[in-house]
């Protein structure tokens, strides 16, 4: 892994409460890569995969690039008040991570801390910097919110990848997954006052991977650029059909990006956004407030989210070069 430029002091706290399938592993990768960054910690939720063998897969990859000193709790394997949905096998794997063969995690660098304790413990030793990145369902931020609604003053902001603003679902035609997961837990995370950033479909179903960045990836001869080649071959395999070549969306690294600044959405306003929470066929749904779109996109100043509706395109490209410096 290439040395950080940045004092450690002046790098952004950012904590990433993930289910780390595939995509989340090259967020992961993606934000260890960048000197701007430290993650002082992870947290998992079950979504792609069990909480707990998402907290393992995390494992798998800071091994990889030497990085186990970062803590990794496990979080809710269920959501805030729902039935819990079938994991993503078809999406990740039954192993979350493409069913590649990768090597144990060790289970005992697994910190002792819930998930909770964790961000309760992070958000103290870094009130008022710390950032967050969610890229699973939002069950451990409305978990934690709950038990101490202080901690929204303590958190500088909270980037989401998740919900579809203007853009049909990929769970079902109206919601996005991570928000399905638990759209009780989306409906308190994302109204609870802190700064959100949302990164839909809207803009990660535009960003994509394809095989010729697999294929370079693969060709470094890089730990890094192996693992990430292979693991993404399950799921550009399961996103052939939805895009009608080999190609996967960049999910969750898309929206580590926005988080880093290194990506600047061009049509991102501070717009209303509920989540639906009913019974119904639109359950999940993120109701988000786009009639300003014919007027240019004023933020409204009642609103908490910013949601990203359009962002400048190339990502995936900036993405191969930047996980190529790692070994």
């Amino acid at each position: 892994m290439t040395l950080p430029t940045t004092p450690p002091a002046l790098r952004m706290p950012v904590l990433v409460d993930c289910d780390t399938g595939i995509d989340d592993a090259v967020a992961l990768l993606y934000l260890l890569a960048s000197d701007a960054v430290e993650i002082v910690g992870i947290t998992t939720v079950g979504g792609n995969a069990p909480a707990r063998l998402c907290a393992l897969n995390t494992l798998r990859v800071l091994a990889l690039v030497g990085r186990t000193d970062i803590p990794v709790a496990v979080g809710a394997e269920r959501p805030f008040l729902a039935e819990p949905l079938p994991h993503s096998a078809d999406v990740h794997g039954i192993d979350g991570m493409g069913d590649t063969d990768l090597e144990p995690a060790d289970e005992s660098l697994l910190d002792p801390r819930s998930a909770l304790a964790l961000i309760d413990d992070l958000s103290r030793r870094y009130d008022g910097r710390l950032r967050i990145l969610a890229t699973g369902a939002l069950t451990n931020l409305a978990l934690a919110v709950r038990a101490d609604p202080e901690l929204v003053s303590r958190v500088a902001d909270v980037v989401v990848m998740g919900g579809a603003a203007e853009v049909p679902g990929n769970r079902t035609p109206a919601a996005e997954a991570n928000i399905l997961h638990d759209p009780e837990g989306a409906a308190v995370a994302l109204s609870a006052g802190w700064p959100v950033a949302l990164v839909p479909l809207d803009v990660t179903m535009t960003e994509l991977l394809t095989d010729e960045h697999r294929e370079r990836l693969a060709a470094s001869g890089t730990r890094v650029g192996t693992f990430v080649a292979a693991i993404t071959d399950h799921y550009v395999g399961f996103y052939t059909e939805r895009f009608g070549r080999r190609v996967a969306p960049c999910h969750d690294a898309l929206a580590a990006a926005v988080l880093t600044g290194e990506v600047l959405p061009t049509v991102f306003p501070r717009i209303r956004v509920e989540v639906e929470y009913g019974s119904g066929p639109a359950r999940g749904a993120t109701v988000c407030d786009t009639r300003g779109r014919y007027v240019g996109n004023p933020d409204q100043t009642d609103a908490l989210c910013r949601v990203a509706l359009e962002t400048p395109g190339g990502f995936a490209d900036a993405l191969v070069d930047r996980l190529l410096t790692l070994q």
